[in-house]
């Protein structure tokens, strides 16, 4: 079969993929993208990040309009309609996956529609529903993302045992629902349908819930879950699955005893695994980790000269993102730019109620490395911005070196603390001080001055927190 080179190749149309697609074409180079959805955007467009911030805002809406009658504002019993709801997310995703498939083709990107695989160091195959193409190339980037894990003794073939990807188009709610995993993911769902009246419970194997985060942010988080939930159980293990007629029926085991219950639906959120199979690397002489994740350098490249691999696929922390990110460091090595040796500040974010982000050190981190740390924090319940939200349980702490009063980490929990955290994230990324961020005048009445007041109450002199230095 005939081979066609291609100038830069990149197999996955994610965040990853179409940022390093777009980028090196900005640049001037002729780029083929290969996808093997229909739709552009990749799990975080089509089946993650997207769909579930909508169903998280529709959530939200349900919400305020409850707290609403604190206010004088009764709206009355919401009603539900979750046909309407799911076209409304999907329209959204209709919307943005269409949206990048425009600006690939303003890019002159070459977008096929089909699945990459390796034949060897030099060839790749595309199976495309017109047939097969076999392709070589100077540079290639991998950029193929993950899929949720899910055990093999919870795999029983049963709709109702669902991952992220099925709960986020469900067409009928669930009276009961377990949630395997009070990580990101599934305090993030169970949140969604609590609030739109599931009875949800949580398992946790580990002893809290967003084990990533340090406590006193998660604190909030857990209170909330709590009041919505029907019981969040920590410290406890999910030993078996199995169908009993429309039911799934599971047991536990926490501190040695059993529990045998019965549920309507069950999501498996216990994190995510690499899309490493059926991907023809071992046809190649790419290097993979003992989790199946390639390899890579500080510049992305993988133990060929000229492949690159980005994103989940890649190793680390699976965010948007940092495969967006990692795309330009790809795409700079391609052209002869030298990678930094330092790896980029990525920010966390958790869309609960409330929210929770944080960048760099935490608290935790430190304590557990023996890393000297100071910690300037700011309650929200002092913010009047915070408190014309309903939102005074929020705080904003910070992670200071306690030698050079440099900010190692940032963290804050309340509303919107996803898009408060950049500011956050500019202040480690720069190596600003305390009292860089003391003397940036920050706008009242907002969330944002929290930043502001947690560095002078590390200095001595928050206005709305009597904390003198020393004390």
């Amino acid at each position: 079969m005939k081979k066609t080179n291609k100038e830069i190749i990149v197999i996955g149309a994610g965040p990853g993929g179409y940022t390093a697609a777009f980028y090196a074409a900005d640049q001037g180079k002729s780029v083929t993208l290969i996808e093997q959805d229909d739709a552009l955007g990749g799990v975080c467009l089509n089946r993650g990040c997207i769909p579930s911030k909508a169903l998280l805002n529709a959530a939200h809406s349900l919400e305020v309009a409850e707290k609403s009658k604190e206010r004088g504002i009764d709206f009355g019993k919401p009603k539900i309609d979750f046909s309407k709801l799911m076209d409304w997310k999907n329209g959204i995703l209709s919307r943005l996956s269409g949206g990048i498939r425009q600006l690939a083709k303003q890019r002159k990107v070459e977008v096929i529609t089909g699945r990459a695989y390796f034949e060897s160091n030099e060839v790749l195959r595309v199976e495309t529903t017109e047939g097969q193409q076999l392709y070589t190339f100077d540079q290639c980037i991998i950029a193929v993302g993950s899929k949720p894990a899910i055990p093999k003794a919870f795999d029983l073939g049963n709709k109702r045992i669902m991952t992220s990807t099925e709960a986020l188009n469900i067409t009928e709610l669930p009276k009961r629902l377990l949630v395997v995993g009070g990580g990101y993911i599934g305090m993030e769902l169970g949140t969604v349908y609590a609030s739109f009246g599931a009875e949800v419970t949580v398992v946790e194997a580990l002893d809290r819930i967003l084990a990533g985060a340090d406590q006193d942010l998660a604190q909030p988080v857990l209170k909330y879950a709590k009041s919505v939930f029907k019981d969040i159980q920590v410290n406890t293990k999910v030993i078996k699955m199995a169908t009993k007629g429309k039911e799934i029926q599971v047991v536990t085991e926490h501190e040695g005893k059993s529990k045998t219950t019965d549920y309507d639906a069950v999501l498996v959120s216990i994190g995510r695994v690499p899309n490493a199979e059926d991907l023809g690397l071992e046809n190649t002489d790419i290097k993979r980790d003992d989790r199946g994740y390639i390899i890579v350098d500080a510049g992305k490249k993988t133990s060929l000269p000229n492949i690159y691999a980005i994103g989940d696929i890649a190793g680390g922390l699976m965010l948007a993102h940092k495969a967006s990110k990692e795309a330009k460091i790809a795409v700079e090595s391609i052209f002869g730019e030298s990678a930094s040796p330092t790896e980029p500040m990525i920010p966390a974010v958790v869309f609960t109620h409330p929210e929770v982000a944080w960048v760099g050190l935490t608290e935790s981190e430190a304590k557990a490395k023996n890393i000297a740390v100071k910690v300037a924090k700011f309650p929200w319940g002092a913010s009047g911005r915070a408190l014309t939200l309903d939102q005074p349980s929020g705080l904003t702490k910070l992670v200071v070196d306690p030698a050079t009063d440099r900010i190692l980490g940032v963290g804050i929990v309340g509303a919107h603390a996803g898009d408060l955290i950049s500011e956050g994230v500019l202040a480690v990324e720069m190596q600003a001080t305390v009292s860089d961020l003391a003397d940036v005048v920050h706008p009242h009445p907002t969330l944002s001055e929290t930043m502001m007041e947690a560095a002078e109450a590390f200095l001595g002199h928050s206005t709305h927190v009597f904390n003198p230095k020393g004390h």
